[in-house]
């Protein structure tokens, strides 16, 4: 059994892979204030960065989760989503409206991929 962790921090890993899978932790914006498109585009910065580390490419996702804090903002998400995704290969995914660990983010995704 392989596991390796990448970006690990005090809490948690940014990117776990375990045989052929890469778990990606949940992943805020950088910058709070960008709003709801601006968080989701940097965090799916941070997911092609993370991907690109362990040999894996957006086209792999298998699933993705994105929390909300306001529903209201799900399509100014979807917007930086759409922009983002590999159409022809677009993972099974959620969107959950919840209250994020710090009133600052708008939008946490976590995903899980192939490698």
């Amino acid at each position: 059994m392989s596991i390796t962790r990448h970006e690990i921090g005090k809490r948690l890993s940014g990117v776990v892979v375990h045989d052929n899978t890469a778990y990606l932790a949940g992943q805020v914006a950088s910058d709070p204030a960008a709003g709801v498109k601006g968080q989701t585009e940097q965090i799916l910065k941070k997911f092609d960065d993370l991907l690109a580390k362990v040999g894996s490419h957006k086209s792999k996702l298998l699933s993705a989760t994105v929390y909300l804090a306001n529903m209201g903002s799900y399509d100014e998400m979807n917007a930086a989503w759409d922009a983002w995704l590999d159409t022809q290969n677009p993972p099974a995914r959620a969107t959950v409206e919840t209250r994020l660990a710090n009133p600052r983010y708008l939008v946490e995704i976590m995903a899980v991929a192939a490698v």
